[in-house]
């Protein structure tokens, strides 16, 4: 039988999200407008970002295609470290914003990984309303 890692099954959620954020950028050359006019609020909405700070595990797959679509792709190993939190069923600790900032953020580059919203009002690094 098959078994997968966090890390290979967070692998596969970045590549899946990169591929999804390649179709959307197809369709902004195409489309001038429909990312960010359309596709971004709509991807917003079903991430549930205002809902839920920390990821459900509905919502992580949504979380990951939004980091695609940024700057800075999503670092597997934060999504693995998410993917087993949350398949382990131990309960989030309360966080403060610039906690889960930091924590979405791969360790290396921590400052230039937050999203062009974070350095534009100092919000929440996966808001992705304002343009970037």
């Amino acid at each position: 039988m098959l078994q997968i890692s966090a890390l290979q099954l967070a692998e596969l959620l970045a590549g899946i999200g990169r591929a999804q954020a390649a179709m959307i950028q197809g369709l902004e050359n195409e489309l001038a407008g429909v990312r960010s006019g359309r596709v971004i609020p709509a991807v917003q909405n079903a991430a549930h970002l205002r809902d839920h700070p920390e990821p459900t595990l509905v919502d992580l797959p949504v979380r990951v295609f939004l980091a695609s679509m940024g700057r800075v792709g999503p670092d597997p190993a934060v999504i693995a470290k998410d993917l087993e939190r949350l398949i382990s069923g131990v309960a989030p600790k309360k966080s403060t914003q610039a906690e889960l900032a930091a924590a979405s953020a791969p360790a290396a580059s921590a400052p230039a990984a937050a999203a062009p919203a974070a350095d534009a009002g100092g919000g929440d690094a996966l808001d992705f309303s304002k343009p970037g």
